[in-house]
């Protein structure tokens, strides 16, 4: 028993010291950021002002701008970035394909490139008389340059374009490790059985992806709603001080966290509003996409059940 004893005190000695830096730098800033929640700061005075940042942040102007940008490249980068990494992953599985590990690590290698050095080479490429326009001018797509970062829409598809750059061999990996431990005796059995290819890929590798497929929707869902890096190097060096990008077509909310923190007149309290409703937000959707999924799977269990009872 005094053994025992002795070995439980000792397991404490150990986690103590983790305990408490997990205390002073997790714990205590979740905490400190909910009370400026309802705080106003003006200052080096801090003055406690209940739900008002709540209600000013259904009547913000700027939030609801920085909302629509956020969910406008949400809803078009993620979905293409998934899918073209869904398809690259198939193809390079291919045991028939020459080269894979070259292209492999040709397509993953945009993700582990400098931040800022893939916005400025974007932003070269796109610029009024940059790569991009006279390629297109030349080979007679185009009859004059387009102001590519003049303009909000032309904007946005540069800064989608470069994120799904950047991004799908990241995912396209994750896709590629799941694929592999797939059995090929799954795609024997269904080619004797008179599968074709696709059969076998739409049949068998989705249904068994969908934990990485979820798993890949929720990380880039949370990291697209926290986008910060790539708006703020592409908006860098604009004309106007105020805008984020053309029409503040690249003001997120990060981005909009940031200026209401160090840009403006600091408003930590408001500021602080606003990361919980991304939290928030990233709460909700996170929960639609784990429901959305088991709802497919008991279809899916549906269909095999009554597949099953049919063969009886």
């Amino acid at each position: 028993m005094a053994t025992e004893l002795k070995r439980k005190k000792v397991g404490w000695y150990f986690i103590t010291p983790v305990g408490i830096l997990l205390g002073i730098f997790l714990l205590y800033p979740i905490f400190y950021s909910l009370y400026l929640t309802l705080t106003s700061t003006r200052g080096t005075l801090t003055q406690f002002t209940g739900l008002a940042n709540y209600r000013k942040l259904f009547s913000d102007p700027s939030f609801f701008k920085a909302l629509k940008n956020t969910f406008r490249i949400l809803f078009l980068q993620v979905p293409l970035m998934l899918v073209l990494a869904l398809i690259f992953a198939a193809m390079l599985n291919s045991k028939k394909l020459k080269f894979r590990g070259f292209f492999r690590t040709a397509i993953f290698l945009p993700s582990v490139t400098s931040l800022i050095a893939y916005t400025i080479l974007f932003k070269m490429l796109f610029a009024y008389d940059g790569l991009v326009n006279s390629t297109l001018i030349k080979i007679h797509l185009l009859d004059a340059p387009i102001a590519w970062m003049q303009a909000p829409g032309t904007a946005t598809f540069v800064l989608i374009l470069a994120m799904i750059w950047r991004w799908t061999g990241y995912n396209m990996i994750f896709y590629l490790s799941a694929m592999q431990n797939i059995s090929g005796d799954l795609y024997e059995a269904a080619s004797i059985d008179g599968a074709s290819s696709s059969q076998g890929f739409f049949k068998i590798t989705l249904p068994l992806l969908k934990p990485m497929i979820l798993f890949t929707t929720v990380m880039s869902t949370i990291g697209t709603l926290q986008l910060f890096d790539e708006p703020m190097n592409f908006s860098a060096g604009g004309t106007t001080a105020s805008m984020v990008g053309p029409d503040n077509c690249f003001l997120t909310l990060s981005v909009y966290i940031y200026n209401l923190c160090f840009k403006y007149t600091p408003k930590f309290g408001y500021a602080a509003t606003v990361s919980y409703a991304i939290l928030i937000i990233v709460a909700i959707l996170t929960i639609i996409q784990f429901r959305v999924s088991e709802d497919s799977d008991v279809r899916l269990e549906r269909k095999m059940a009554k597949a099953i009872k049919r063969g009886n």
